[in-house]
This record gives C-alpha cells, sequence and structure tokens, in this order.
C-alpha cells in the first residue's frame, strides 16, 4: 500500500469525523436557540404576556387552573346575562361604582371592566393585603352576605367584591381589583399583559 493512499484514507476520515462532530455541534446550538424564542419563566415573572384559550369557558365559570402574569393570578370568568344584570343592581353599596380610580385600562372603564361584556380579566389580589378572594357567582344569600349578588370574597378580612372586581363599601380592601392590560387575538384568545397594537 502507497503512502499517499494511506493519506488520503487518513484524510478522509478526519474530514468526515470533523464533519458529523461539526453538525452535532450546530444541532446542539440550534435546540436552545430555538427554544429561546419561548418566554422564559424569568421573562413571564418580568411581564412578558400571556395566551389564554377561552373557548371552553361556559356562562358562570371561571378559568382554571388560573393563569399567572407578572407571578400574580388572573382571573378570567364569562359572566352569563344574570350575572350581568346584576351589575347594575345597588351601586350604592360599591365604593367606586364608576371606576374613578385608575385601576383598569380607558377600554375598561365601564360598567362591565371589560372589552368584552361577558368576558372579565382580573388581577385576582385582594387589594387589602394581596390575599387570593375566592370566586363566588352563585346569587344568593350567603352567610357573609345575605344579599349577595354574586363575585368574590376574601375570607381573610371579608372583603367583598361585585362580578365586575369593584369593591363594597364598608370592606378592609380600599379599592377594586384591578384589570390588567388584555386585547382579544380572536374569539377564543385573550392576550394578558398588553394592549391591542404595542409590542
Amino acid at each position: 500500500m502507497s503512502e499517499s493512499s494511506v493519506n488520503s484514507g487518513r484524510r478522509n476520515f478526519l474530514l468526515g469525523a470533523t464533519a458529523v462532530v461539526g453538525a452535532g455541534g450546530v444541532a446542539g446550538l440550534a435546540v436552545p436557540f430555538v427554544g429561546s424564542w419561548s418566554p422564559s419563566a424569568r421573562a413571564l415573572a418580568a411581564g412578558a404576556p400571556i395566551k389564554v384559550d377561552i373557548s371552553r369557558l361556559e356562562p358562570g365559570e371561571i378559568l382554571g387552573p388560573i393563569p399567572a402574569w407578572r407571578d400574580k393570578p388572573v382571573f378570567v370568568f364569562r359572566r352569563s346575562e344574570t350575572m350581568l344584570a346584576q351589575l347594575d343592581e345597588r351601586p350604592e353599596r360599591l365604593a367606586d361604582p364608576a371606576s374613578e380610580r385608575q385601576q383598569q385600562p380607558s377600554y375598561a372603564k365601564n360598567s362591565t371592566r371589560s372589552i368584552r361584556p361577558d368576558i372579565a380579566v382580573l388581577i385576582g389580589l385582594c387589594t387589602h393585603l394581596s390575599c387570593s378572594p375566592k370566586y363566588r357567582p352563585a346569587i344568593e344569600p350567603q352567610e357573609f352576605d345575605p344579599e349577595w349578588a354574586g363575585g368574590f370574597y376574601c375570607p381573610c378580612h371579608g372583603s367583598k367584591f361585585d362580578l365586575a372586581g369593584r369593591v363594597y363599601q364598608g370592606v378592609p380592601a380600599p379599592s377594586n381589583l384591578e384589570v390588567p392590560p388584555h386585547y382579544y387575538e380572536s374569539d377564543n384568545v385573550v392576550v394578558i399583559g398588553e394592549d391591542e397594537g404595542v409590542a
């Protein structure tokens, strides 16, 4: 066997081995790179928007498991016609019925505090001490309120909110539940964490 044929075989082997190792390296770099396109836990905690599918949400139901934005629970629920009718009943029970305090985007400063009347999107933290109030949608007497018209009740200190997240008068919570920025990407998908057209 001549020296030139040995060198040629060795060269071909080294070229092939280098190509295989190089391809593996490219794949190893590509996987984390492509994975980086999804928001990281840190980015989500910092405020990256989240998308929520509401296609299976029935009237009266709250989305579960509860999604989170900026490490805060977000209440997404669908109101029935009966629930919507309750929002205009007895506004004198509420501390801020017209949502005068700046706790919602301008497009949610209405009686439903929402873009779509049937869908509510609220930060699920009581404005008293940041407990998470319980969803109590039934329009019927409760042990904490014999004239309960549905909404949220915080058992920690007794704060109450209606089905638009507006706080009742005379409870520890000083203000309404916050409405985060949001918009509808489609009829069935709500994007929470940014306004429409804001990148």
